[in-house]
């Protein structure tokens, strides 16, 4: 399996002659407006553009898994640092295949996006002679997580392949214990930037949440979502010195975007 990050909470996974995209936000630097417009530095995301390499492996996409989408069915409000216009885009012209969450089906449908699969909490389906399971995940504390419309992440087991268990835009709850200590995933992934809107509470795991999650992966752990949105504070340096008061440096990679990590 090999893991190819190429910005924020979008990478690919390619097992075998699939190529699966997760979370496709996919526009040029500073096509979407500002998530943050007091606390954090006013700025138009994303931040940065897609790494050089984002071309050639988009175009051996297959099929794609989106954590998240929609709130409230308001398409203004759509979480477009996982699914933004380029990434509809590039879902509808290549006719990709995606799995989302239930409630989120019938939006993605209407604006033309090919689902194959809708999958509730804690189902469990088939997928490319493996299996997909959807953990539930709750995108923050207090009172904004019912504002942003919670979605899933997802646990993959693929043939001759390491397990692997994408958190999504999650704080820690006890499904995500429940999902690394019941399903033991080989590799996980964390989204670790933080991020918080101009109100209430983070909206990600704060750090000590991460260094938690860290240490309940039974494997390897890849870190993303930072350095991308203008309302994600946690940057790599701060990660890397969090991970290292905690001596957890050898168990988690950081990717830079266009990275690619190789797991046997």
């Amino acid at each position: 399996m090999k893991i190819h990050h190429l910005r924020s909470a979008t990478f690919v996974i390619e097992s075998g002659e699939h190529f699966i995209l997760i979370d496709p936000m996919l526009g040029e630097k500073g096509s979407l407006p500002p998530f943050s417009m007091v606390r954090f530095k006013l700025e138009r995301n994303p931040t940065v553009d897609l790494p050089d390499n984002a071309e050639r492996l988009l175009s051996k996409v297959t099929h794609a898994l989106i954590t998240h989408s929609q709130t409230f069915g308001f398409k203004p409000l759509q979480h477009s640092d996982h699914l933004d216009p380029a990434g509809e885009r590039f879902l509808i012209e290549k006719n990709i295949p995606v799995i989302t969450p239930l409630k989120d089906k019938s939006y993605l449908e209407k604006y033309g996006i090919t689902v194959s699969h809708g999958i509730d909490d804690w189902q469990t389906l088939d997928f490319l002679d493996g299996q997909i399971t959807a953990i539930p995940a709750q995108h923050g504390h207090g009172w904004i997580h019912k504002m942003m419309a919670n979605g899933s992440g997802f646990f993959l087991a693929l043939p001759n392949e390491p397990s692997i268990y994408i958190s999504g835009d999650t704080v820690l709850t006890e499904n995500v214990k429940r999902a690394l200590t019941e399903l033991k995933p080989d590799i996980t992934v964390v989204a670790a930037g933080q991020a918080q809107m101009d109100v209430g509470q983070p909206l990600l795991m704060p750090t000590d949440e991460v260094m938690e999650f860290i240490k309940l992966s039974p494997g390897q752990v890849i870190a993303n979502h930072m350095e991308a949105l203008n309302h994600c504070p946690v940057d790599r340096p701060t990660l890397r010195q969090s991970l290292q008061a905690q001596n957890l440096s050898e168990k988690v990679f950081i990717p830079s975007d266009g990275d690619v990590l190789e797991f046997a």
